[in-house]
């Protein structure tokens, strides 16, 4: 084959036979001659005889050979297509190591109807290219054997997921898409054996969707279906997906024409989830199932014509009732599957009693199997005591709710609380029955300490009622409420020495709180054991220490005054100072004033007044203001508004100035009554010196109402200087302080300057010399 050479080619072939092994002269030769396809073809035959080893060469002159085949028919135009595989074939002698030689002649050669020759080809790619380069053949390869499909693709893609086993996904979607429900469920059996857990939840999900929906097409499968899926169950009880294995499973018998089996399964099922999403799927397929079924035996009757026998009326009528007896038993189903789930569940196994009764059932079984399983420290949704009293409550007569109250009581309990509401309803009960003395009896039983013997005798009396780390029998005997409840019992049956004895109890138990000593106190105060009653408070005194003495004190020292008056003057005088010697001062208040009201009432007024005098110096520092106050006021009610003076002269010394501001506008009122006009005046200059106008204007208005009522021009004059001052000196400290406190801060600010200046001189010259101004 020869091609035409014009003057102009004549350069270029002089450069070609002068430097056959140059290829930029054959590029250039092959730039200027892209006229005809046959003179292109002619020159890289040329070119390749002198360079068979040119990468560049050969894959531009395959591209050249198969833009030539794009619209030719590989059928038709058989030969032109042959030649140009042989191309291809002699350039994969040299290059076979290339991939991108690899994939134009796969590209290329998958025109071609021939199925084995791809194949073949694409074999010796993988054969040929490194295995970093494999991924690059695969790709086309894989969706070749797509477009192939049958047996072709999963022969592909079982040689793909050798090397790449996460590519499984691709072949079970493609799988699905080509409704080869066999290879995707042997596939996905294949994945749930070797894959991590995390990805099998959605793989199960996927095969049971799979049995589900195409049981119909699985039921040759080699494997063991039912088996598989049983392991997912075992894998998934806990887990949401059991609810469509179980389903699926029954499906796949169903497929098979197993009735029976099926109905196994599903009932198997329900009495196995523990979940009750689960439970509602499984339900409500088994439900279906027994439906279609009854429809199924019916249409069978109808067109055999045989439904009046009587072998058919009674497989008719045992499926309508499996069917009644399913939805009947729906309730007490779902509740097996919450006490599956959570069988520490009180709430749960109370509606389970319901729905016995609501069957007409013994809920006796239900009530023991509840105690026993249930966990007091675990138990959810209520306590073990609400187990327990619902179960006693179920009885009418007091034997059996004695039987059942009193194992109760021996059985753990979660907390002492729990114990304690079950003691109550036990007395309850008996009061019920009115049996006082039964539960004065259940009531001595709970308060009885845990004996103990040896050197730990003594340790029940330092049990804390709220250790919980100490079992809640131990610690029962120390609750407030059944002592309480005790007591009250004691009193209905009138028996005084059983109270008496009582409140003597809690109070060596360390269990009585202050209104149980108020509440001993006023009840042998009732009965006419005064002194008694005295005693108790005494002793509740001692057991508790200050503030909570103090409110005992209050009701002792009032009750004692009541009932002696001034008989015993020095005896409550004593008592006075009792409360007093220790008592923190905050809380000192009240007992002062009640000891000034007892020397006032039945002793003299001097030693009130002294009493009242201590009390400004022995309340605390907010109520002394208040306790001048109430000394002046009785002062002067009991020798005279004149005697104040004193009173007031101190309380000023003596506070602050706040609190000495408002007192001494108080005694210059008091000196204004008493017609004294220039102590008034005077005091009213006192206190300016502590009245800032601009904080403090009361004072200011009062001694210009003052003035205006009572002087005269010098006077206020005097008023108007003394105000000018003052302000003048609350100014000036306002601004010494608000000036230091400026220099503080520029100083802090310059100083921060100076060390940042000092820093940056020092950065920018680092062996500069400090020299000062005196070494000069």
């Amino acid at each position: 084959m020869e091609i035409d050479i014009s003057d102009a080619d004549l350069a270029f072939e002089e450069e070609v036979l002068r430097n056959p092994y140059k290829l930029k002269g054959w590029l250039l030769y092959l730039d200027h001659k892209n006229t005809t396809p046959q003179a292109l073809t002619i020159i890289y035959e040329r070119a390749l005889k002198s360079l068979p080893g040119s990468y560049k060469l050969w894959r531009n002159y395959l591209l050249h050979r198969t833009s030539l085949m794009k619209s030719k028919n590989p059928i038709y135009f058989q030969r032109d297509f042959d030649k140009t595989l042989v191309c291809f074939e002699r350039a994969l002698l040299l290059l076979h190591k290339m991939p991108q030689i690899w994939l134009m002649y796969i590209e290329f050669i998958k025109k071609q109807p021939d199925v084995t020759k791809v194949r073949r080809v694409c074999d010796r790619a993988l054969r040929s290219l490194a295995v970093t380069q494999h991924e690059q053949v695969w790709r086309v390869y894989v969706k070749f054997a797509e477009k192939v499909g049958g047996k072709v693709a999963k022969r592909v893609y079982e040689r793909v997921m050798q090397v790449w086993p996460e590519r499984a996904k691709d072949f079970i979607e493609y799988c699905e898409q080509q409704e080869e429900w066999g290879w995707a469920a042997r596939q996905l059996v294949q994945e749930l054996n070797s894959s991590n857990p995390e990805q099998q939840q959605s793989m199960w999900m996927q095969l049971a969707n799979i049995l589900q929906r195409h049981a119909g097409e699985l039921s040759d499968e080699p494997w063991d279906v039912e088996q598989v899926i049983r392991d997912g169950i075992r894998r998934f009880a806990g887990e949401k997906q059991a609810g469509a294995l179980w389903t699926a499973l029954a499906q796949w018998h169903i497929a098979r024409g197993e009735i029976e089996q099926a109905q196994s399964v599903f009932e198997e099922a329900i009495t196995q989830v523990r979940m009750v999403r689960d439970f509602a799927v499984v339900f409500d397929a088994y439900g279906e199932f027994l439906e279609s079924v009854v429809t199924m035996e019916m249409e069978r009757d109808i067109k055999e014509a045989i439904s009046d026998t009587v072998e058919n009326n009674m497989r008719t009528e045992l499926r309508l009732v499996q069917l009644e007896r399913l939805m009947d038993r729906r309730g007490l189903l779902a509740n097996d599957v919450q006490l599956r789930q959570n069988s520490n569940s009180v709430q749960t196994w109370l509606k389970r009693v319901e729905l016995w009764k609501q069957r007409s059932l013994d809920e006796t079984r239900t009530f023991e199997k509840a105690v026993s399983v249930v966990d007091a420290h675990k138990a959810t949704q209520g306590t073990m005591s609400d187990l327990w009293l619902a179960y006693a409550q179920e009885f009418s007569e007091i034997k059996e709710k004695r039987r059942v109250l009193n194992r109760a009581i021996e059985a753990p309990m979660g907390s002492v609380r729990e114990l304690e509401e079950i003691y109550i309803k036990y007395v309850e009960a008996e009061l019920k029955a009115r049996n006082v003395d039964g539960a004065l009896a259940v009531l001595a039983q709970a308060t009885r300490p845990p004996t103990s013997s040896g050197p730990g005798a003594h340790a029940a009396f330092r049990v804390n009622f709220n250790d919980e780390k100490v079992a809640a029998s131990k610690r029962i005997f120390k609750s407030q409420r059944l002592w309480s409840l005790l007591v009250d019992l004691n009193e209905l049956q009138g028996a005084i020495a059983g109270v008496k004895s009582t409140y003597e109890r809690m109070i060596e138990l360390r269990i009585a709180t202050p209104q149980t000593i108020v509440n001993y106190g006023a009840f042998l105060e009732e009965q006419g054991y005064f002194e008694d009653s005295f005693r108790a408070y005494e002793r509740g005194i001692a057991a508790f220490g200050y503030p909570v003495a103090v409110e005992i004190w209050n009701v002792y020292l009032r009750k004692f005054v009541d009932r002696y008056g001034g008989s015993h003057i020095e005896r409550a005088r004593d008592l006075f100072e009792q409360a007093l010697d220790k008592c923190p001062p905050k809380y000192a208040r009240p007992i002062y004033v009640a000891y000034g009201m007892l020397e006032e009432t039945y002793g003299r007024t001097r030693r009130a007044l002294a009493v009242y005098e201590r009390a400004t110096k022995g309340v605390g520092p907010k109520e002394r203001l208040l306790m001048y106050r109430f000394y002046a006021a009785k002062t002067a009610s009991l020798v005279g508004l004149a005697q104040t003076r004193q009173v007031y002269e101190r309380g000023v010394e003596e506070l602050g100035d706040k609190e000495a501001l408002q007192l001494a506008l108080e005694f210059a009122q008091v000196e204004r009554q008493l017609g004294e006009i220039d102590r008034s005046r005077a005091l009213f200059a006192y206190a300016a010196q502590m009245a800032d106008p601009q904080v403090s204007p009361q004072l200011w208005d009062r001694w210009h109402s003052f003035e205006v009522v009572h002087g005269n021009e010098d006077t206020f004059k005097e008023m108007l200087r003394i105000k000018r001052s003052v302000q003048a000196k609350f100014s000036t400290d306002a601004q010494l302080i608000a000036a230091a406190a400026a220099t503080a801060s520029a100083s802090a600010v310059n100083s921060g300057k100076a060390e940042m200046e000092t820093e940056q001189i020092a950065t920018a010259n680092p062996d500069e010399l400090a020299i000062d101004d005196d070494d000069l």
